[in-house]
């Protein structure tokens, strides 16, 4: 019995128009590719944490057919919330309508065996960025800012930001303490790249996490986002094309 992780992968079998092929030859058959090193690697009895941007879809009836593809897929599986779910319905709802191999993480905690998760997604903050990791591609279509917009745009970043934070206090604080292991799944880094003490870190480490999987990064260079340990949290990255599309496995 194992644990695994893999991120943000975007699934677009309900909506096909949205799939991520379309940002270049790395996401060629993605899904496909997710399809095929899941098989090989995870069994029924294992777990798969899957921290954000799990569907493209914007309605709950297209995310279904992306539900049930995971679902179909070996193993129990654990869901959050990413920046890009907008199809992600409240929890009462959520819960009377996922595929019976999945749970979700939303202001509450799931156990599995002697393993404890919680978390929230959180959201961009000033205290670290990623940009020097992350090899850029124009995009001809994107609307200029102006200041006005930019500084209104960090306010609001701020609120979302805070009101994350809140909630993974929530979900952490109703984790099991007898819980041989602590997971927390948030979608946004929690932690810049050097690992300096953040805002969400100090939760992490109040609440005696063991480890922390996060994606929602991508086009980063290769091998260049180890994370790590750090103040007794493991902080593990698990974008789907970081890790080319193939599950990482947990060591708890």
């Amino acid at each position: 019995m194992s644990i695994w992780a893999l991120s943000d992968p975007h699934l677009a079998f309900g909506t096909p128009e949205k799939t991520m092929e379309a940002f270049g030859p790395s996401w060629d058959k993605y899904a496909q590719q997710i399809a095929m090193n899941w098989k090989k690697l995870i069994s029924a009895e294992d777990l798969v944490l899957l921290p954000g941007d799990i569907s493209w879809a914007m309605q709950l009836e297209d995310a279904l057919v992306d539900l049930k593809w995971i679902d179909a897929l070996p193993g129990t599986k654990v869901i959050l919330r990413g920046n890009h779910d907008y199809w992600w319905p409240s929890p009462s709802k959520l819960s009377k309508i996922l595929p019976p191999s999945i749970h979700f993480i939303q202001n509450n905690t799931f156990v599995w065996r002697e393993v404890a998760i919680g978390g929230s997604r959180l959201w961009d903050t000033p205290e670290y960025s990623f940009h020097h990791f992350i090899e850029f591609q124009e995009n001809p279509k994107a609307k200029v800012k102006t200041s006005e917009m930019l500084a209104k745009e960090k306010d609001e970043d701020e609120r979302i930001f805070i009101r994350e934070l809140e909630r993974l206090k929530l979900s952490l604080s109703q984790l099991p303490k007898d819980a041989k292991v602590k997971i927390a799944l948030t979608h946004y880094p929690p932690i810049g790249a050097n690992l300096s003490p953040s805002r969400a870190s100090e939760i992490l480490e109040q609440f005696k996490i063991d480890i922390c999987i996060f994606g929602h990064l991508h086009n980063i260079r290769k091998g260049t986002l180890p994370f790590g340990e750090a103040r007794g949290v493991k902080y593990l990255f698990a974008s789907c094309d970081y890790l080319d599309f193939i599950p990482l496995k947990v060591v708890c």
